[in-house]
């Protein structure tokens, strides 16, 4: 093991030792390339760079208390990547060729998966662009389908501590029947300014409502929410979410510790209710809301300086599956390194 701070690691990249990459041409996917450059050779007319043919994936290693180094939920993410290929028009890669690819990229780079006592982690990014030299709005005909990892510590400074959003109204993530559904680069893109603006008001990140009506809740930034009260779990419903693995596994963990379930539109005033509130997704897990600050009418939402209790049961308890300390049920860890 690289002999490194583990604990002082940011949400940042750093070098690792190798990548992997799979080519697609004449219809069918290649032979998996293992790789030490860090770049790629691109032609300038490739349709990423143009047309945004580009999706990605976020997934993580960890290395466990009984010394084993395992994935979590690796089979959800080929499907979204699927998802997101059928969206965009790309080649899907089969759930097997994916698996394998992260499995190898993880053991290539063993040696920077961080211990478990720094609290950090292997962040391994799949990533799929168009890379045909074309002009004109068609799908290519040549894809890359790379992986690289990278180790790295919270999302967020505190950990898993609250943090404070702002409604903002004056932007759009993603448009109903649109890409919102769809890992891609676009939507993300589109999320920099609306994060800009109430970062410098000194807000965590930003909170979305529906594009449509401005009336419900769409997207916490780039993350999916959830609040809590009367003993439920409850999540928003729209056709502009990208669906969270993080959440499904919250949802099903909900489930397991006796709350009830709910995923449905969220109309703003109903965010006076909830108890609890928080945002989720694979790069900070839960990241606890304690207040939400509407920019336009005025209006703070607030959900405690602390963790709530049942935000708190449910992280630890997807963290203790991720890191084999709590049994397994489901079958959602794969074993990497022995």
């Amino acid at each position: 093991m690289k002999n490194l701070d583990w604990a002082s690691l940011s949400f940042g990249y750093m070098s690792t030792d190798y990548n992997v990459r799979c080519y697609y041409k004449d219809g069918k996917w290649g032979e998996i390339e293992v790789c030490s450059d860090e770049y790629l050779k691109l032609h300038m007319a490739a349709t990423c760079l143009h047309y945004g043919q580009e999706a990605f994936e976020g997934l993580k290693a960890y290395r466990c208390p009984d010394g084993k180094v395992r994935i979590f939920r690796v089979d959800e993410n080929a499907a979204r990547l699927q998802s997101t290929c059928r969206g965009i028009v790309m080649p899907e890669v089969p759930t097997d060729l994916f698996t394998e690819m992260v499995k190898k990229v993880v053991r290539l780079n063993q040696e920077y998966v961080p211990t478990y006592e720094s609290g950090a982690t292997l962040y391994i990014r799949p990533l799929l662009i168009g890379t045909s030299a074309q002009v004109g709005v068609h799908p290519a005909k040549e894809y890359c389908f790379l992986i690289f990892v990278t180790p790295v510590g919270p999302y967020f400074k505190g950990g898993f501590a609250c943090n404070k959003y702002a409604i903002i109204r004056d932007y759009d993530r993603a448009a109903p029947l649109g890409t919102g559904t769809y890992k891609v680069g676009g939507n993300y893109a589109a999320s920099m300014k609306p994060h800009t603006v109430v970062a410098e008001k000194g807000y965590s990140s930003e909170f979305y409502l529906d594009s449509k009506e401005k009336k419900y809740v769409d997207e916490c930034g780039a993350a999916n929410f959830f609040g809590i009260k009367n003993n439920t779990y409850v999540t928003p419903k729209s056709t502009s979410i990208l669906p969270s693995i993080t959440n499904k596994s919250l949802m099903q963990i909900a489930e397991d510790l006796g709350l009830k379930v709910e995923r449905r539109p969220i109309p703003e005033e109903e965010l006076g209710t909830f108890e609890e509130a928080g945002a989720c997704g694979t790069a900070a897990v839960i990241s606890p809301i304690s207040q939400l600050d509407d920019l336009d009418t005025g209006k703070v939402y607030h959900f405690g300086e602390k963790p709530g209790p049942w935000s708190t049961k449910l992280y630890e308890t997807l963290r203790g599956i991720q890191y084999g300390t709590i049994e397994d049920k489901h079958g959602w860890t794969t074993v990497v390194i022995e």
